[in-house]
């Protein structure tokens, strides 16, 4: 039988356990006082060393991290790859989806608005537009690629701001196809600002773009609506740029007239068709002018002052959507234009559709310069290409009066049922 421990001899255990934890603690201490120590040596000591030797050890981490740095933003430049701006391999299907035209990339596009690209951005992960290259004739000849902002080829120019890059297949010597000479007047009066625009002069040379959109589709993936409201606010920016003031007649039409190439054969007698049908219409009032005399701001002016458009086809008819919504267009063509010109004849009839105007038909003249092949062979368009466009006098007054009647039916029916007056249908905000 085990007899229970007294009192005293549980404290005595008791203070010997105490005794042992102190002794312990005191173990630590004295570690951890040496170590401070040892350290502190170690402290004063390299504080001895030569302070070149001391700066270079202190920061000798730092340069090793910034050359690493280095080392790789230069493999990144190496790296960017240059790739053809026109794919050959989809040539059968130059405009359909990501096109031939940088065609390794694909488009964004929001609801109802255009397809387009846009760099720096998620999509490229953030890296930037470059494009080198210098060759007119084949776009396989000239470049594209994307490169990290801190990392753009050695040779490259930085192009500072917001580039538009606009992409079609056509050539941009015609004003409809590139809108060269009209693009730039636009963005003036939209941006109240003198556009800069890049060439190229150098083939080794790229230039890479601070920020870019690139637009291969023109206006595909737009609705029609917000197409409409588009070219609503172009031609009332271009208004308000040119500060146009003058008043509207009822109604106006206007005879767009060209010299040499797809020109009246007989302009006095065109002219006067028109002129005895606008006079059965009161308030008509016809303006003839010539699409070559004329500054951008004339031609702002002309078309707000026009209802009724009549043109033979060509880049002055571009200016259609300068017109206020629901203006007409009446087209002339010479001879040939119907069975060869394919389906580019029909450009200004989607212009007008889309900016809101009322494309009112076409006339092909059945007359005009023979052709040595027959008249279905493409050879032929050259000698109709440029030809002189005739004219029917019965056919033009028919046309023009029922142009010109439905056009001033509109007007009474948008006075009637909106409570204005003649000038204030074309109020202008933007």
């Amino acid at each position: 039988m085990t007899s229970k421990p007294t009192v005293w001899q549980r404290l005595v255990t008791c203070l010997s356990s105490l005794k042992s934890y102190l002794k312990v603690l005191c173990l630590v201490v004295t570690v951890f006082v040496l170590l401070q120590i040892c350290s502190f040596q170690i402290t004063k000591h390299s504080l001895s060393l030569p302070p070149s030797l001391f700066t270079y050890l202190k920061h000798q981490p730092e340069q090793a991290s910034d050359n690493k740095t280095a080392y790789l933003v230069e493999k990144l430049r190496e790296s960017v790859t240059f790739l053809p701006l026109k794919d050959y391999r989809f040539s059968n299907k130059p405009l359909e989806g990501h096109t031939w035209f940088m065609s390794s990339l694909f488009d964004n596009q929001t609801k109802d608005e255009a397809q387009y690209q846009e760099f720096p951005s998620d999509s490229s992960k953030g890296r930037l537009l470059c494009l080198k290259g210098i060759d007119k004739h084949d776009g396989s000849w000239n470049y594209y690629a994307l490169a990290w902002p801190e990392a753009i080829p050695t040779n490259a120019v930085l192009q500072k701001g917001l580039t538009f890059v606009s992409y079609n297949q056509y050539d941009y010597y015609n004003l409809w196809h590139g809108l060269s000479t009209m693009v730039p007047e636009i963005l003036r009066a939209t941006y109240n600002q003198e556009p800069e625009f890049t060439r190229f002069i150098d083939q080794d040379n790229p230039v890479c773009f601070e920020k870019a959109v690139v637009m291969r589709h023109d206006q595909a993936g737009m609705s029609r609506e917000r197409r409409i409201e588009a070219f609503d606010h172009v031609r009332c920016k271009a208004r308000s740029y040119c500060d146009i003031t003058t008043s509207k007649p009822q109604i106006g039409m206007t005879l767009l007239l060209r010299t040499g190439a797809r020109a009246f054969r007989n302009e006095s007698g065109v002219i006067n068709v028109f002129k005895r049908e606008c006079k059965r219409v009161n308030g008509c009032e016809l303006n003839v002018s010539y699409s070559d005399n004329l500054t951008f701001c004339q031609q702002v002016e002309l078309m707000k002052k026009t209802d009724v458009l009549v043109s033979p086809h060509g880049a002055q008819l571009t200016n259609l959507f300068l017109m206020d919504r629901d203006s007409s267009v009446m087209e002339f063509f010479p001879k040939g234009w119907l069975k060869l010109a394919g389906v580019g004849q029909r450009v200004f009839q989607w212009g007008a559709n889309w900016s809101g105007m009322r494309h009112e038909g076409t006339w092909h003249d059945p007359v005009g310069e023979t052709c040595e092949f027959l008249d279905t062979d493409r050879r032929c368009m050259s000698v109709y290409k440029n030809a002189m466009i005739g004219h029917n006098e019965t056919y033009f007054g028919e046309w023009a009066r029922r142009v010109l009647d439905k056009v001033n039916n509109r007007m009474k029916q948008n006075i009637t049922e909106h409570n204005h007056s003649y000038d204030s249908l074309d109020e202008c905000r933007c």
